[in-house]
């Protein structure tokens, strides 16, 4: 555990940190993020409507004591007419990362999770070639069930992801 860690809401002052942090660009190093740029504005008005906290989405920040270190976020992906699932992201500075804040925030973020929600199942997604991700997921108690082959666009092309899974009683305890 990583003591001052905490999740924490999206407050007015974390937009710009946030928008610079999802908004990079290829020559940033933040190889499995570049999407393209995005609007600043979208965001700042979700912020207004629902603070980034959705009935089916919602983003929190990476805090330690009061430093900003990245966002993760969540958003529901169906599993039939009867049970969602909350399919998970998480986005760094680059100075957080490789110092098992990665892994910690997404242990924090499937605690939080289960415990204010009713779901059975929190995955995620990462590149094959992500394998710090990779790592930080394991650690925290994820699952590995397979590669989904061609999933994701990006950056001009389609690239492989991994699955990842945890249960509602695999979390391990705080």
């Amino acid at each position: 555990m990583i003591r001052g860690l905490r999740l924490r809401p999206v407050a007015e002052e974390d937009l710009p940190l946030l928008h610079a942090l999802h908004n990079t660009d290829p020559e940033s190093g933040a190889a499995f993020d570049w999407f393209g740029f995005s609007n600043p504005v979208s965001r700042r008005r979700d912020w207004e409507e629902n603070g980034l906290l959705g009935t089916d989405s919602g983003h929190l920040v990476v805090a330690l004591d009061r430093e900003f270190l990245g966002s993760v976020s969540w958003r529901r992906t169906a599993f039939g007419p009867l049970n969602h699932g909350w399919n998970i992201g998480i986005g760094l500075v680059a100075e957080a990362r490789g110092r098992g804040i990665g892994t910690e925030a997404q242990i924090l973020l499937a605690r939080y999770l289960f415990a204010h929600t009713q779901v059975n199942r929190v995955d995620a997604h990462t590149n094959v070639a992500n394998i710090a991700e990779q790592r930080a997921l394991e650690k925290a108690g994820f699952t590995r069930e397979g590669v989904m082959r061609g999933a994701q666009f990006r950056n001009g092309s389609y690239h492989d992801m991994v699955l990842y899974s945890i249960l509602r009683g695999e979390v391990p305890p705080a």
